[in-house]
């Protein structure tokens, strides 16, 4: 059974950084561009950043370009986000999400699997 769990996240002040982590299972992980993206209370999921499945190519919302960087590693089926920087605006819960090796997609429903989430808090 193909699992994704999600880890790191926490309470922090502004400008503080935080480093998620996303272990998967049951599928081949090198097969699969990884995406990481994001919900706050009564908002729709967003995107935030997807590698690609060799790590070789990265794509960023522009609300956390130069701030937070995405991470692979194959050997251990993680995918990382390095969150520096932080603001309020970025509270909300963060999930990593598997999608079929092909161009990279910034749409959540083109995603086949999802991790449970993990709370970020930001306080000012």
């Amino acid at each position: 059974q193909v699992q994704l769990v999600e880890s790191g996240g926490g309470l922090v002040q502004a400008g503080d950084s935080l480093r998620l982590s996303c272990a998967a299972s049951g599928l081949t992980f090198s097969n699969y561009n990884m995406g990481w993206f994001r919900q706050g209370p009564g908002k729709e999921r967003a995107f935030v950043a997807v590698i690609s499945w060799s790590g070789g190519m990265t794509y960023y919302a522009d609300s956390v370009k130069g701030r937070f960087t995405i991470s692979r590693d194959n050997a251990k089926n993680a995918v990382y986000l390095q969150m520096n920087s932080l603001k309020p605006e970025d509270t909300a819960v963060y999930y990593c999400a598997a999608d079929r090796n092909g161009v990279l997609v910034r749409t959540p429903r083109r995603y086949d699997y999802w991790g449970q989430g993990t709370q970020v808090t930001v306080s000012s």
